[in-house]
């Protein structure tokens, strides 16, 4: 674990940069938020942020952040915990009792049982659409030429509380492009929210309107093995 002064120190740069990007680029005070991305992080990490007030945090696994936040959100119990890490179908059900936000949904079947789980328990959660915008074989997303039919699948057909969309450019692209692309489709299905920017480039994505800014080495440090 870094040192508690550390992650403090890194957690209000961070802030600070997110202020001074979007004033920057002309953005409306507070139309940036930070997820604080805690993969991998130790619990007494995580509280570190949390004792500094802050309560908007992402997770790339359902079983450990189970591990995790099950009891860290009864400590905390205004937090608001968003899946940004692939969904599997069968981790559906686990990922809509613990999650406020799921930000990865990217086909059909995924999107039908989350809007099943999400009625079963009741469960007033926010979903975003995963779009793979460098169109990468390996990495999940819905493609951009199917984009359309499929937010409004999600949205007229299942009834799912799509609130906006999500990316993670090509490790080795020029960012911008994708976050352009990406705030393009938003912008014609009617779409507010993007989370796209991280700790390498989130002041572009702040640029080409991120709504949200998903960020961890720069506030943790290197992630632990």
């Amino acid at each position: 674990m870094d040192s508690p002064a550390r992650i403090k120190e890194a957690l209000q740069k961070t802030n600070n940069n997110i202020v001074s990007a979007a004033k920057a680029f002309d953005r409306k005070e507070g139309s940036v938020s930070l997820t604080v991305a805690s993969k991998t992080q130790s619990i007494e990490s995580i509280e570190v942020v949390l004792k500094e007030g802050h309560r908007q945090f992402g997770e790339n696994r359902v079983q450990e952040a189970v591990s995790k936040w099950t009891v860290l959100k009864k400590k905390y119990p205004d937090t608001k915990l968003h899946l940004i890490g692939p969904l599997q179908t069968n981790k559906a059900a686990s990922a809509v009792a613990l999650f406020d936000v799921i930000e990865t949904i990217d086909r059909p079947k995924l999107a039908k049982a989350v809007a099943r789980f999400r009625k079963e328990k009741s469960r007033n959660i926010t979903c975003y659409v995963q779009v793979n915008t460098g169109e990468e074989p390996q990495k999940a997303g819905v493609a951009p030429k199917d984009i359309d039919s499929f937010i409004s699948l999600c949205i007229t057909d299942l009834d799912l509380p799509v609130a906006g969309l999500m990316c993670i450019p090509p490790a080795e692209d020029e960012p911008a492009p994708h976050f352009l692309l990406l705030n393009k489709i938003a912008l014609r299905n009617g779409l507010k929210n993007l989370s796209m920017g991280m700790s390498a480039d989130y002041e572009t994505a702040i640029q080409f309107g991120s709504t949200a800014v998903r960020i961890g080495t720069s506030i943790f440090g290197k992630r632990p093995a």
